[in-house]
């Protein structure tokens, strides 16, 4: 990585412009990187990110959440992501950013944010890593309010290409998302997550709902015919909605407490449009749980969420 480079910004970056530089961009970008390939250090600072009510309500709805007023655990990502957008369509980003792959995901907060409140967001890349199936870039997103952290993501965004790369490019890999293992008797069990509490059918527009509340309008999510030139026959729904839409149901549909901590791994593409199955298993400390394809065959993500009185110190 580059030396670090904070730049504090009066608004957040606009979506159009910063999806055009990267499309622009995109064909100048080598893949596989260079094996000396390094990540801008620019750390983007908003000091006041507004939650829009409006917009809180519209992603409530779509993700399946209370329309409450309350920010549901994933949200925060929403507000960050025009800033993770600005760094990665940077002129010196290594990975082309129209086809990023989101692989996994992790948030946290310290406190439940309110629609009052107006976080300082700061977000960065943190390293690339090496992937089976390419090479991902692990990019952070922190929450403040005044001096006291309130919210924190970490996730993986993947450029596929071919590789033999060796483990030790990058820096070494994270053997989880959440740098460290779940205890042994917290583990999910997968023999275990054998109930199915929810089907859901899923439009084909569902991509492109979700990337109007979200900003995400990765063309791998929209239609057929952009998704194609990736690697897709259809559009995918956006993985930040299959996340979201997990923890709504195991909050709202099984009456689960807040969650305080959560966490996905995208295994597959889920195809728009198609027929998904949710199923979890609840424990003491809240809620394993996969979201498979209408049959419960093949899985497509796998998850947990943890309860306030699982916080980790």
């Amino acid at each position: 990585m580059r030396d670090s480079l904070a730049r504090t910004l009066s608004a957040p970056p606009r979506l159009l412009p910063a999806l055009v530089r990267g499309a622009v961009t995109a064909p100048l970008k080598r893949l596989p990187p260079r094996e000396d390939a390094s990540l801008p250090g620019t750390r983007l600072v908003l000091p006041a990110a507004r939650i829009d009510p409006e917009r809180l309500a519209s992603y409530a709805r779509i993700c399946g959440f209370p329309r409450d007023g309350a920010v549901p655990l994933p949200y925060p990502h929403v507000l960050g992501f025009p800033l993770a957008l600005r760094i990665m369509t940077e002129h010196h980003f290594p990975l082309p950013v129209l086809g990023l792959v989101h692989t996994w995901i992790e948030v946290s907060d310290r406190r439940a944010l309110t629609a009052g409140d107006r976080p300082a967001l700061t977000v960065y890349a943190e390293r690339l890593a090496p992937h089976r199936r390419g090479t991902e870039v692990i990019m952070v997103t922190e929450a403040r309010i005044g001096d006291e952290p309130v919210w924190t993501s970490r996730g993986a965004y993947l450029a596929r290409h071919g590789t033999h790369t060796p483990h030790s490019l990058y820096g070494a890999p994270a053997s989880h998302p959440s740098h460290g293992a779940a205890p042994a008797d917290d583990a999910p069990d997968a023999a275990a997550l054998l109930a199915a509490t929810a089907r859901w059918r899923l439009p084909a527009r569902l991509g492109r709902r979700y990337g109007a509340v979200s900003g995400d309008r990765n063309p791998i999510h929209l239609h057929p015919l952009a998704a194609k030139p990736f690697g897709y026959p259809r559009a995918v729904a956006h993985g930040m909605w299959t996340f979201a839409r997990c923890v709504a149901e195991a909050e709202t549909g099984r009456g689960t407490p807040p969650a305080t901590r959560a966490r996905a791994e995208f295994r597959a593409p889920v195809p728009l449009p198609g027929t998904v199955t949710y199923v979890s298993r609840s424990s003491p400390s809240g809620v394993a749980f996969e979201l498979r394809d209408g049959a419960g065959a093949r899985v497509h993500v796998t998850g947990r969420l943890w309860s306030a009185s699982a916080r980790r110190p």
